[in-house]
């Protein structure tokens, strides 16, 4: 006879399963499924979804959850994080009924497909109907786990456990005055002009650079896949199987590098959980916050300095000689590291980014309040974009229609990428304390290094610590803004001269 938490990893396992066909229907959504699809697909993600809903609930018949939360309560064992981190799942999953999980996952997956439409034609009022009706689910999902919190602050649990807006509000405040002085310094300094990168770039070419790229930071293509898709994203059913896309663009070689590295850092974290643990919270992230600084370190610290463009520039030249094989890898370096307001978040800069994303936090709070209708939100989009990056926004779908997140009822999501470009930070200043010459090891496209420190530190820990006591193991320091600015005026006043 199994023991209670054999008995329990049996069951979780048969519930990983179950929730990887789930994110793998997901996943088909957004890669291949034909357009007419769209209805039949809702369906099947709803009724999935509250089949999951139930198997989880099914975790405490008899109590047997109860019981052995119970037993491993204070404890710091394998097991009791097993333990605690499935009741934590359970204690919020209790608190919603299964006709409502059903009719949220169906609402989203009818959402993201009229977003795409949406974008694609430029016409808000086409998804305004179906956010609002995200925006009144969620609602009622943060008035059902807590009916006494701020229904923010329970949405930003779901992706950073113990994140409040009482934390984020001095946060932002400060980055959003620091990043703004620091802009407005960058734009009176007299920069180098910068190097034009149009031309003709075959997509399949771009693409066998891109899975190179993928191969050689260290994504294991055995275990995984490289697509495109509307808006680069990352799946995993299983370390053993992680998908990611990115976007391109024939007329820019470079429009897909980010995406791709960035998606190669969150698949980095993913295929580096422990097999052993795996259906198990000790073979889960730890947090999007910590996910996120995954991709940000790989997209920013590594593919942002200068020893990577010393390595990359020949691969780029080899594929596409024009006009790589005319430019240097400092050129190459100076355009990466460009600062300029943009419109779009994922091709913003380093000191726009976190604006993009304090934007994105009021709006979406206030959407959560009631202080801003649906119906309202380009306008204050618009409004807000003018006030804190100065850009005007020409249409909405390069303005308010531009992020997949809303039509996955994903709010609350949006803060955790400035969270992730803090600890980026913080964690890679340890990492070159730690391992000799490690940006020099990139000139020579040798990653594995870092990636190893990473798996060891904090790919293959899972769920042991939460985000706060982890980044505290491995930097010796709780999160601080410091480190990414340091980073950042550091390697900025080198380019512009400030």
């Amino acid at each position: 006879m199994l023991s209670p938490l054999s008995t329990l990893k049996q069951q979780l396992q048969s519930l990983g399963q179950l929730q990887g066909s789930l994110a793998l229907i997901e996943w088909d959504q957004e890669t291949y499924l034909p357009s007419g699809a769209s209805e039949s697909r809702a369906a099947m993600i709803g009724n999935l979804s509250s089949r999951l809903h139930a198997d989880v609930l099914a975790l405490n018949n008899g109590k047997a959850l109860t019981k052995l939360v119970k037993t491993y309560r204070g404890k710091h064992s394998e097991a009791a994080v097993i333990v605690n981190e499935t009741w934590r799942s359970y204690e919020r999953s209790a608190c919603l009924p299964g006709t409502f999980v059903e009719r949220l996952a169906k609402t989203c997956a009818r959402a993201q497909h009229t977003w795409a439409e949406a974008r694609h034609t430029n016409n808000f009022r086409l998804f305004a109907p179906h956010l609002e009706e995200i925006v009144k689910l969620k609602r009622e999902e943060a008035r059902l786990v807590n009916p006494k919190e701020h229904p923010y602050n329970v949405l930003l649990d779901t992706y950073e456990p113990g994140l409040r807006i009482e934390t984020l509000d001095p946060l932002f405040g400060e980055l959003e005055q620091t990043l703004t002085d620091l802009l407005g310094r960058l734009q009176q300094s007299k920069k180098k002009k910068d190097v034009t990168l149009k031309g003709h770039f075959p997509l399949t070419q771009q693409q066998e650079l891109n899975q190179k790229l993928a191969q050689t930071l260290g994504f294991n293509l055995g275990r995984g896949r490289l697509d495109a898709s509307t808006h680069p994203f990352t799946t995993n059913f299983h370390p053993t199987d992680v998908r990611i896309t990115t976007r391109y663009r024939e007329a820019d070689a470079l429009y897909a590098i980010g995406s791709t590295i960035h998606e190669v850092g969150h698949a980095l974290y993913e295929q580096g959980l422990p097999i052993e643990h795996a259906y198990t919270p000790l073979a889960e992230t730890v947090s999007l916050g910590i996910h996120e600084s995954q991709s940000r370190l790989w997209e920013n610290m590594v593919g942002r300095s200068l020893t990577f463009w010393q390595w990359f520039q020949p691969e780029l030249a080899r594929v596409f000689p024009k006009p790589f094989a005319r430019l240097s890898a400092e050129d190459l370096w100076r355009h990466a590291n460009r600062v300029s307001p943009s419109l779009i978040r994922t091709e913003s800069d380093e000191v726009t980014y976190n604006l993009h994303i304090i934007v994105r936090y009021q709006l979406e709070r206030a959407l959560m309040e009631g202080a801003l209708a649906v119906k309202d939100l380009p306008k204050a989009w618009n409004t807000k974009m003018k006030t804190v990056l100065g850009i005007h926004v020409p249409e909405d779908r390069v303005g308010v229609l531009q992020d997949v997140h809303w039509s996955g009822g994903m709010i609350g999501y949006f803060p955790t990428y400035t969270l992730g470009n803090l600890y980026a930070a913080q964690f890679f200043a340890k990492a070159e304390k730690t391992i000799p010459r490690l940006e020099a090891s990139f000139r020579k496209g040798n990653f594995g290094h870092l990636l190893a420190w990473l798996r060891q530190e904090i790919h293959t820990q899972g769920k042991r610590y939460r985000a706060d006591v982890l980044v505290r193991r491995v930097t010796g320091s709780p999160l601080s803004p410091k480190p990414f600015l340091n980073y950042l005026e550091q390697k900025l006043a080198e380019l512009y001269g400030i």
